[in-house]
Formats: C-alpha cells, sequence, structure tokens
C-alpha cells in the first residue's frame, strides 16, 4: 500500500484498521509526523511545542496495548495536534501571550484526559492566537505562506491539512474552528455548546467558548466527538445530557433536504464564493438531495454585535485582575477586547443575554424544517499576508447561539487556495449534521492536499 510509506498522510479511520491488523505500528505513525514536522515546521510554524520525547513512548507503550490484545478504540496509537489553550499536565500551556510565558499545568483539560483515555497521542501544542482573539499568531497557510490560515485555531488548521499530525483540537468562540478548516482545505466541526467540557481550556467567553475538531474527514471528526464529548460535572456549562451515537448515524442517511441561506451570508460572500457555494448546491440537487431556500428572521444579523458585547465582558471579567498589573503584556486586540467590556454596564450586558435567547428562539423552527441549513464557509479565500485571521462573519451568529455546525472543503478558487461551505443543524443533532456533512462530502467527493512537496 503506497500510504505506508508515508502514514501521516492516512486519516484517522484508514490508520486504525492498518494499526488493528498490526500493518502499521503507533511507533511508525508518529515518527511519519514528526517526520513531516521537521520537514515543514520552519515553513508553516504551526506548534507552540512539539513533545517528540514523550509521543514516541506513548506510541510504544499503546503498541505494547496492542499486542496484548488490548486496543482501546479507533483512537487507539493516533497522534493529534492540540491547540496550546488546553491544559496539558507537564507541557507548557502560553495561549500565546506573553502573561503566560512558562506556564505548566499540573492537570490536563477533561477533553485531553479523555484523548488519551481513548488511546490518542497528544503530539504537541498548536499555536493560537492571543487568548484565542485576534492578535495574530506565527503560523503560515500551507496552500500558500503568503496567506493567513485562519484563527484563532491557526496551528491546528495548518497541522492537520500540512499532514503533521491527523487531527487536532481548536475552539470556537465566533468562528476559530470553522474558519481555519475552511482556509486549510479541511473538515472543522463545531458540536452543541457544552457538549464537549471546556474544563481546562483557557477562557475567551465563558457562555459562547466551544471545543472544536479539525480532521480530513467528516468520519474523523464523529470519532474525535464521540471520544471527548460528554457531560463533566467540572465544567457548569457541561450538558448533561446523552451523546448521540454519531458514529452509527453516518451511513443512514438519506437524501437530505437542505436550506440554503443567502440571506446575511451572500451579502458578506465575495463573488467568486457566491458562485462557488451555487455550483455546490446544483451538484447536491443533482445527486439528489432536496434544496430550498430559507428566510432567517429579520433580526438575525444582530446575533454579530450581539456575540461581541458578550465576549468583551465576559474576557474583562476573566482577565480583569491580570490585566490590571500587567495590560502592557497583552496585544494591541486583545488588550481593546478587554477594555471595551470593563466599559460596558451590566444593562448591556444582561441585555445581549437575552437578545441572544431570543434570536434562538426565533430561528429554532426554522432549523426544524430542514436537515441542515447551507451557507457558505467564508467570505472568500484566506486572505494575503499575516496581519489578519480573516472574518468570522459566517459562523458568528451560529456561535453565538450555540448551534452544531461544520465546515467541508469543497474545491479550489482562482488563487490556488481552498474553498468551503458550511452547514448548520438544529440544537443537539449533531447526529443528524454529521450524516448530512458525510452524505454532501460523498456527493461532492472533493479531496485537497495542500502542493508542499
Amino acid at each position: 500500500m503506497e500510504m505506508l510509506n508515508q502514514p501521516c498522510e492516512l486519516t484517522i479511520a484508514e490508520a486504525a484498521s492498518l494499526l488493528s491488523k498490526g500493518v502499521l505500528s503507533s511507533v511508525q505513525l508518529v515518527s511519519s509526523c514528526l517526520e513531516r514536522i521537521e520537514k515543514l515546521e520552519e515553513r508553516i510554524q504551526a506548534w507552540a511545542l512539539v513533545d517528540r520525547d514523550g509521543a514516541l513512548a506513548a506510541a510504544s507503550r499503546l503498541d505494547r496495548e496492542l499486542r496484548q490484545g488490548h486496543r482501546r478504540g479507533p483512537l487507539h496509537g493516533i497522534p493529534v495536534g492540540v491547540k496550546d489553550i488546553f491544559y496539558t499536565a507537564g507541557l507548557r500551556t502560553e495561549a500565546g501571550s506573553r502573561s503566560l510565558s512558562g506556564f505548566i499545568p499540573s492537570y490536563d483539560a477533561t477533553s485531553i484526559a479523555r484523548l488519551k483515555e481513548a488511546g490518542a497521542i497528544i503530539l504537541g501544542k498548536t499555536h493560537t492566537t492571543e487568548f484565542a482573539f485576534q492578535d495574530t499568531a506565527p503560523t503560515h497557510n500551507p496552500w500558500n505562506t503568503n496567506h493567513t490560515p485562519g484563527g484563532s485555531s491557526s496551528g491546528s488548521g495548518a497541522a492537520v491539512a500540512a499532514r503533521m499530525c491527523l487531527a487536532a483540537l481548536g475552539s470556537q468562540t465566533g468562528g476559530s474552528t470553522l474558519r481555519p478548516a475552511a482556509f486549510n482545505g479541511i473538515v472543522g466541526f463545531k458540536p452543541q455548546y457544552g457538549r464537549i467540557s471546556a474544563y481546562g481550556v483557557v477562557p475567551l467567553s465563558w457562555t459562547m467558548d466551544h471545543v472544536g475538531i479539525m480532521t480530513r474527514s467528516v468520519e474523523d471528526a464523529a470519532v474525535i466527538f464521540q471520544a471527548v464529548a460528554g457531560y463533566d460535572p467540572q465544567d457548569p456549562h457541561s450538558l448533561h445530557a446523552p451523546v448521540p451515537e454519531c458514529l452509527a448515524s453516518l451511513d443512514r442517511q438519506q437524501k437530505p433536504r437542505l436550506g440554503l441561506v443567502r440571506q446575511h451570508f451572500f451579502d458578506h460572500a465575495d463573488n467568486e464564493m457566491r458562485r462557488h457555494t451555487e455550483e455546490m448546491v446544483e451538484r447536491l440537487r443533482q445527486a439528489g438531495a432536496e434544496v430550498g431556500e430559507v428566510a432567517l428572521p429579520p433580526d438575525f444579523a444582530a446575533l454579530q454585535e450581539i456575540n461581541h458585547t458578550i465576549m468583551s465582558v465576559e474576557s474583562a471579567a476573566y482577565h480583569q485582575e491580570v490585566f490590571a498589573r500587567q495590560k502592557q503584556q497583552y496585544r494591541p486586540k486583545i488588550r481593546e477586547l478587554i477594555e471595551a467590556g470593563l466599559a460596558t454596564s451590566a444593562t448591556e450586558y444582561a441585555k445581549a443575554l437575552q437578545a441572544r435567547l431570543q434570536r434562538l428562539a426565533e430561528v429554532e423552527p426554522v432549523l426544524h424544517q430542514w436537515d441542515a441549513l447551507l451557507t457558505p464557509a467564508t467570505p472568500g479565500t484566506a486572505p494575503e499576508g499575516l496581519a489578519s485571521t480573516g472574518s468570522p462573519v459566517m459562523q458568528r451568529p451560529w456561535t453565538t447561539i450555540g448551534l452544531p455546525s461544520i465546515s467541508l472543503p469543497t474545491g479550489l478558487g482562482q488563487n490556488g487556495l481552498p474553498l468551503a461551505i458550511q452547514l448548520v443543524s438544529a440544537s443537539f443533532a449533531e447526529d443528524r449534521l454529521l450524516a448530512v456533512a458525510r452524505w454532501c462530502e460523498q456527493a461532492l467527493n472533493v479531496h485537497l492536499r495542500p502542493p508542499l512537496d
């Protein structure tokens, strides 16, 4: 099998099959990823820290378990990256900030602990924008290093696309998982708010922070989701509800009913992205999907400002004490956000919280009429330059009200950079969303790989 010459090219599902058969070892897989990092990291700068020795030691231990007949599941021996806002016991967690320089947690975030329990190997920490806001990370887009990889999960998106790891965790408070996934030509999945514990994750906004998943296939996203989702008593925002069996539902999807949302989203897309989205809709329709146009409630666009108000206040609350002592340690955009939050009245914040609930109540009936809503994933391809991570305008409304969403790579723009669509489902319907996404992925049959070799 040609892929065995470069195991880092495998998806999780492919690698898991070979590992279970003894055709591939975890040490070989991890070594392949480490070689890829060594080859490309100077150009891409995806990693804040690579735990070479720890990853190889974990791979050896997990290989022994397999030889002894103990397989933890489909993540057994799989190397993953982790955005550098997740606490990792014994490994630096700096959130891209000088104010956390040298900080080493004594415990793992719940999502990290669950990954390890499932047999995944933490390859290292991927670069993030400072405190997961807008001050850029050093990471470059692997499709063209003169362009942004997106953010705030910049390193996670670039690392998965560049075949440095098979998957990575990110986070999303605006568009920080789906946007970099779209810009890098991979799958980005954000489940229902509270579905994956945020305990041990440096917060940006407690009531909007989502743990995100970045992979190279929908199936792989479902594998990671099943491993890390579920109630966590240590997280007061954690959902105390059964986790849907997404893997079992993936191949049961009949031809889906998709609601195309032009309103708001096409207004913010460039001409190429609008044309591309229409082309993808036509291809899905020809494959058998039923597609209709959706009208959103008139106040839907207000979620953009609601997101900013809530985020600024909650960021200010988290950072207030340290910010008062070390204001100059903070970079300009996160400093501006915190200052805006400190200047926002309790009344304004309370109104934003109430308005968020009202917008969700208005849009839920629309969502229940369709298997998923479809929009562009970004305004266009990744912008040139590294001064910005691009606009989260396509994700911000759905993130604010906590709905499951996923971005799928669907082609290349005229400049050779990835394009993508976004799918959104009703609350708590991750199983349906992933099944629809899998159906669309197979119908469109798009496989992207950056020209790095």
